[in-house]
């Protein structure tokens, strides 16, 4: 599973004027994905703003990756949510061909037990034709996946690692403590994506890093290769933007430090609404000053 060492991206999904999905700007991003070093690309998670997105949508935004991608990095596919039997379904029924593996967010607002993330996790692995990276995001989903619960998991067949985003780096190193040595322990918080790096994680499905890509993966190619100072002075670098981008919300800021990089509009489905022109400004100075 060493494709999914190093640095990932949860892509936005573009949007037109009129809020339709934005075919021509989702080819750009993921060419500015790859030309500037991004490992692989997550499609239709959260910050894709998938939630807003009909069965068509869905479709057309993963065709458009995977075509213009035409198997340069691999691609992860989101699929999870709350009704345990719909997304075994969903696994089992999606073509998943082009896909290297399936990103599935832990159960929302159900708010399980420890023994029912479990259980959910156990049916999904079992019904999906491609491994599972499980997806812990408390602040989301209203339940905190623990070490020990990820230490069994780690021993479910066609589970091969977890997207850890509580925030918490004791709870990251306790998981990565806890689990194989090859199962993967990926960064979901831009953060403390070095800190975990360095404690033995295995990179980062990011959100700032498809905004600065080659910054931000040669961050985590240095902190994998141990070259810390090195790692640091990118980290402090970037770091503002970090506040910046989540200041109102995921992926409002993003939408706009891309925008301004002349990629996609600054548009998106309500609930989400776009940035201000304070945040604006500020993402502005902040790039002018990069």
């Amino acid at each position: 599973m060493n494709k999914f060492i190093g640095t990932g991206v949860a892509l936005i999904t573009p949007f037109k004027d009129d809020l339709s999905v934005d075919e021509e700007a989702l080819r750009k991003l993921v060419n500015f994905q790859i030309d500037n070093g991004i490992d692989y690309m997550v499609v239709l998670g959260t910050t894709g703003e998938s939630a807003t997105l009909t069965a068509q949508e869905k479709q057309l935004v993963i065709d458009t990756v995977v075509s213009e991608n035409n198997g340069r990095i691999p691609l992860v596919l989101g699929i999870g949510g709350n009704n345990t039997a719909k997304v075994c379904e969903e696994v089992s029924s999606t073509n998943l061909s082009a896909f290297d593996t399936v990103l599935s967010v832990s159960p929302y607002y159900n708010k399980p037990s420890q023994e029912g993330i479990f259980q959910h996790y156990k049916a999904v692995a079992s019904a999906s034709p491609k491994p599972i990276i499980m997806y812990n995001v408390p602040g989301r989903t209203g339940s905190n996946m623990l070490p020990e619960t990820v230490k069994r998991l780690s021993q479910v067949e066609n589970i091969i690692g977890i997207k850890e985003a509580a925030g918490d780096i004791v709870q990251a190193m306790r998981i990565i403590d806890a689990v194989p040595a090859s199962f993967l322990v990926i960064s979901g918080d831009d953060m403390v994506t070095l800190p975990m790096v360095l404690a033995g994680g295995h990179g980062v499905i990011s959100v700032i890093g498809q905004g600065l890509p080659a910054e931000f993966s040669k961050m985590v190619r240095l902190g994998l290769e141990r070259k810390v100072d090195e790692a640091y002075q990118l980290h402090y670098k970037v770091a503002p933007s970090i506040d910046l981008i989540f200041a109102e919300g995921n992926p409002v800021g993003i939408k706009a430090l891309l925008q301004m990089k002349g990629i996609g509009k600054n548009k998106l489905r309500l609930p989400l609404v776009s940035s201000t022109d304070k945040l604006n400004e500020k993402i502005e100075t902040f790039l002018g000053n990069f």
